[in-house]
């Protein structure tokens, strides 16, 4: 039996990926192992938003060579598609698969025999348009699930059309049978992915149904507590959608809203679809529907073209909105982008000056979210997540809590209230609470 060991690099859609193709490998006989447990094969998922991610992967090799240097390694993931050859060149390297070949590679790399020269098999991007389900089942707390894969957006700055495709999905019913099968196993939560999943729907090219008709159908599915939207972009964020997750049973307050820039000269340069007026006004729509709804942002420092005083935009108008914090990006040069071939680079050293800055904006957000917060008794999810005595968890309106341990909670939905913020940026929970059984 060939032990198999896997790495994931990027986002939670490439962890319900190599998730799904781990049970693939057991499905087959393979052993699944740790990293560090000597594997005969390694399987490396790599992410290529930034050129950081790129050096992640060089790394992840040269670790796996040093913890079994026989070892058979193969790429797979977003840098895959990118740059085969250029992953080809690293040393170590067996194999390198491309987005139309991940989900079949047992069958492409037959008993993953080494051989001279390193396996390169990434189709062109246009070859995938089939979608493969996947979720992950990574801990007993909660699973990614995939609901649509690809991008028909072309965002300057943006490398994920030509890494993962075109938009495609898979269907409400398919979905709705993962999510039923996700409810006999111990998961509470489960997170819906994609690359943009409010563009939900589109099948063989076609848009058949829709994200909104999605959220009504998993909020029927018993047997799971919450479900969350991971990210969606604000002008496919519709009133309707908003509405019902207000009042719906089981999608909890919490969005992640990508914005990028408070600069409508910058919004536009970037080549995204809405303004900064379109961002407030779903921002003033969550916030009178559920007041105590958690709201976070993507946000890209250092466009070319952004001035000091564009950058000041992008602080005040963050500042002055009601969100809850930040994901803050210093933007990176990316090759076959049109952001890469514009003029007025900003230095290196002003984007990441800035990036700090919006990163301190984020850490008082949050702090000034939870401070909101206090007093209020929420229901939390705890985990298996112990740190110097004390288990975490989230609320439904992503509020990171702490009490103290006791391994009866692990995986427990348990109603609590906030009582204070500790040291370490965590929301303290009255103990008494807990010993009541509240789902």
């Amino acid at each position: 039996m060939k032990k198999v060991a896997f790495y994931t690099l990027g986002c939670k859609l490439n962890f319900s990926e190599t998730s799904t193709i781990s049970r693939m490998f057991e499905q087959k006989g393979y052993q699944k192992v740790d990293f560090d447990q000597t594997p005969d094969i390694f399987i490396i998922n790599t992410c290529s938003v930034t050129e950081n991610a790129d050096k992640k992967c060089k790394k992840i090799v040269k670790e796996a060579k040093k913890i079994s240097p026989n070892a058979y390694i193969t790429i797979i993931g977003c840098y895959a598609q990118l740059k085969p050859k250029e992953i080809a060149e690293i040393e170590g390297v067996d194999a390198v698969l491309g987005a139309a070949e991940k989900f079949r590679i047992i069958e492409l790399l037959d008993g993953f025999a080494k051989e001279q020269e390193t396996k390169v098999l990434a189709s062109e991007i246009k070859e995938a348009v089939q979608f493969n389900h996947a979720f992950s089942i990574h801990d007993r707390t909660r699973t990614f699930l995939k609901v649509q894969d690809g991008c028909n957006y072309g965002c300057a700055f943006c490398t994920i059309p030509l890494a993962r495709g075109k938009s495609r999905s898979d269907s409400i019913s398919q979905i709705v049978a993962a999510a039923n099968e996700i409810a006999h196993t111990e998961v509470k939560e489960i997170v819906l992915t994609g690359v943009n999943i409010g563009d939900f729907g589109i099948q063989d090219g076609r848009r058949k149904e829709s994200f909104a008709n999605l959220v009504q159908a998993l909020d029927q599915v018993e047997g799971i507590d919450r479900f969350r939207i991971s990210s969606i972009e604000p002008n496919l964020l519709t009133n309707e959608i908003i509405t019902f997750v207000s009042k719906s049973k089981r999608f909890v307050p919490h969005f992640h809203i990508p914005l990028q820039s408070g600069s409508n000269a910058i919004l536009r340069a970037m080549g995204r679809r809405y303004l900064r007026e379109l961002y407030v006004d779903r921002v003033s729509k969550i916030k009178a529907l559920m007041p105590h709804c958690c709201i976070g942002v993507d946000v890209i420092v250092g466009f070319p073209g952004e001035t000091d005083a564009l950058f000041q935009e992008t602080y005040q108008f963050l500042n002055e909105l009601p969100v809850s914090y930040l994901h803050v990006f210093s933007y990176s040069e990316r090759a076959n982008t049109r952001a890469a071939e514009m003029e007025e680079v900003i230095p290196i050293k002003v984007r990441n000056e800035r990036s700090k800055m919006l990163r301190i904006l984020s850490e008082k957000k949050r702090r000034n979210f939870y401070e909101e917060n206090l007093g209020l008794t929420y229901k939390v999810l705890f985990e298996e997540d112990v740190v110097d005595g004390k288990m975490h968890g989230f609320t439904e309106n992503y509020i990171r809590v702490a009490a103290k341990y006791d391994p009866l909670l692990i995986n427990e939905v348990k109603k609590v209230t906030l009582s204070e913020i500790n040291d370490h940026g965590t929301v303290e929970v009255r103990e008494p609470e807990l010993q009541y059984e509240q789902h």
